[in-house]
């Protein structure tokens, strides 16, 4: 197996405009052959689809979805270029979908670049410290790190999150495949998520003062 190096994954995703998962998948299904990963994204519309992200995408649906018997709802915004595709039943489907997995999977972020620096910074000081303390060799240290803050970028990112009905591709990764199969660019613009009674100070019941107290 050829090694993936960041710098192969950048040329990927300087060639195709594809995301740098989807490259770095490509890469790694093709063993590091280039050409034939960028057929491979061409062969999946991901390099097409890509292309369509620097067009505007000001349509789209506002939806709500409710889940936990009313517990939880999230209110989400995803854009699309015309009102036609808006109305669609598949772009439909993706927005009620997208919401379903922010109820579920709670991301803080839609994308890393979102992340203020100060707290990525501080979340490398940590894993760092955290490898270090396992013992782990100074010079593969910084690897380690960037591995698992790609992680950390999947537990808080819509985007980088596996997706809650199919583990196997990321949120990002779904969109992506939608845009190549609608052929327009679509876009989370934002979404709010709201547990009931959550930041409210909560009654605690102490059952046995309760039962000596009706005892007395």
């Amino acid at each position: 197996m050829a090694e993936i190096t960041a710098a192969l994954v950048k040329e990927l995703r300087e060639r195709t405009g594809a995301g740098m998962m989807d490259c770095k998948r490509a890469l790694v299904e093709k063993n590091g052959n280039i050409d034939a990963a960028i057929e491979l994204l061409r062969e999946k519309g991901l390099a097409a689809a890509a292309k369509k992200a620097g067009r505007i995408a000001s349509e789209g649906l506002v939806d709500a979805y409710i889940h936990a018997g009313g517990k939880i709802g999230v209110l989400i915004e995803v854009n699309c270029e015309t009102d036609f595709v808006a109305k669609t039943s598949e772009f439909k489907e993706l927005v009620r979908d997208l919401a379903m997995h922010i109820a579920a999977q709670n991301p803080t972020y839609i994308t890393p670049e979102e992340i203020p620096a100060d707290i990525v910074e501080k979340e490398r000081e940590i894993l760092r410290a955290q490898a270090l303390n396992e013992g782990k060799p100074e010079k593969i240290v910084d690897k380690m790190v960037e591995g698992r803050i790609e992680k950390f970028f999947a537990e808080v990112c819509l985007l980088n999150q596996p997706f809650v009905r199919d583990n196997d591709v990321t949120v990002g990764a779904l969109i992506t495949s939608k845009v190549a199969s609608i052929g327009e660019h679509i876009n989370v613009r934002r979404f709010e998520r709201f547990v009931l009674g959550e930041g409210l100070e909560k009654r605690v019941h102490d059952i046995a003062a309760e039962v000596a107290a009706l005892q007395k």
